[in-house]
């Protein structure tokens, strides 16, 4: 019990020292090692807030305004003709990992996200091809033609799977949206 009592009168001691905050800007002009004049930091001019324009949004370059047709930039379109080629030969899982590489470029580009679906669909597996479609078709907004082209993917997959109703479904909203 002696022993605590002079560390609690330094601990009381301690706590009771203000010490500075470091990470607070000092409130007067600190010396300057060597003797020299103190001088005020030097502060930068700010402009007016009201005289900054407001910054325009850039649209993403894979995001077609409404209207326009989503097209593959000349590597993805580059990747896609690989992986068609693959998918020629059987290998795909080449032909998927040449569209993956073309979506890590174009991720927003729903035509990268039907090639996809078309290669798992070739591969059997049906359900996730549906749901690159489903992928698509959220991102194709404004594109028709896209819009149609995942609906068709959907359609495949689910008569591929044996939802015949659906399928037809999907097929009538791909119709639909086919240019005439």
């Amino acid at each position: 019990m002696t022993r605590l009592i002079p560390l609690l009168a330094l601990v009381l001691f301690v706590s009771a020292c203000k010490l500075p905050n470091p990470y607070s800007p000092p409130s007067q002009p600190q010396p300057v090692p060597g003797g020299g004049p103190t001088l005020p930091p030097a502060q930068e001019p700010q402009p007016p807030v009201e005289s900054m324009p407001e910054p325009e949004p850039v649209p993403e370059p894979s995001m077609p305004p409404p209207g326009r047709e989503y097209q593959l930039g000349s590597a993805s379109r580059s990747l896609v003709n690989q992986a068609h080629a693959q998918m020629e030969g059987g290998n795909f899982v080449g032909a998927a990992g040449s569209i993956e590489r073309a979506l890590r470029i174009e991720p927003n580009n729903p035509l990268l996200w039907i090639e996809l679906g078309r290669v798992r669909q070739a591969e059997g597996n049906y359900a996730q091809a549906e749901n690159l479609g489903r992928k698509a078709l959220s991102l194709a907004t404004g594109d028709p033609r896209a819009q149609s082209s995942a609906w068709y993917l959907i359609a495949d997959s689910l008569r591929a799977r044996g939802h015949a109703p659906q399928a037809r479904d999907a097929e009538d909203r791909a119709e639909a949206l086919t240019p005439r």
